[in-house]
């Protein structure tokens, strides 16, 4: 079975389905892979540019965004590189009403076990309790 990666562009076209014809020709790559013909892989800075494309391009707040990327994770034959980093940050996204980028950040340092961050942050991070600020 032949593996290929799967852009941003193609999950805009199926979740926004602003192009029909498109939006049919993702899902008929999606139900090839849930049927074994083919191994979709995709990684988590393609799910972040998701998430901004959503929010900035097409208006759509935290908890519109949030279930569609749990749709991603959870479909069949699509591996998502670091999907368990991704999960975690979306629970941030969502939980703490923060950018996608500083949960992913967040999940970075708890799967690392860093509780320090040196950033000029303040808004985003100090909704993570786990997470010290520092300023250089």
């Amino acid at each position: 079975m032949r593996s290929c990666f799967v852009d941003t562009n193609l999950f805009i076209r199926y979740l926004t389905n602003d192009d029909p014809a498109k939006a049919e020709r993702v899902e008929q790559l999606l139900k090839d892979a849930a049927a074994g013909k083919v191994r979709l892989v995709t990684a988590e800075m393609v799910i972040a540019e998701v998430v901004w494309v959503l929010e900035s391009s097409y208006g759509l707040k935290c908890a519109e965004v949030a279930p569609l990327i749990r749709g991603i994770l959870a479909t069949a034959g699509l591996e998502v590189l670091n999907a368990p980093l991704v999960a975690r940050a979306l629970e941030h996204y969502e939980s703490r009403n923060i950018d996608f980028i500083d949960g992913y950040i967040a999940a970075v340092m708890e799967k690392q076990g860093i509780t320090e961050l040196y950033s000029f942050d303040r808004k985003h991070v100090s909704r993570i309790q786990s997470i010290t600020r520092k300023e250089p």
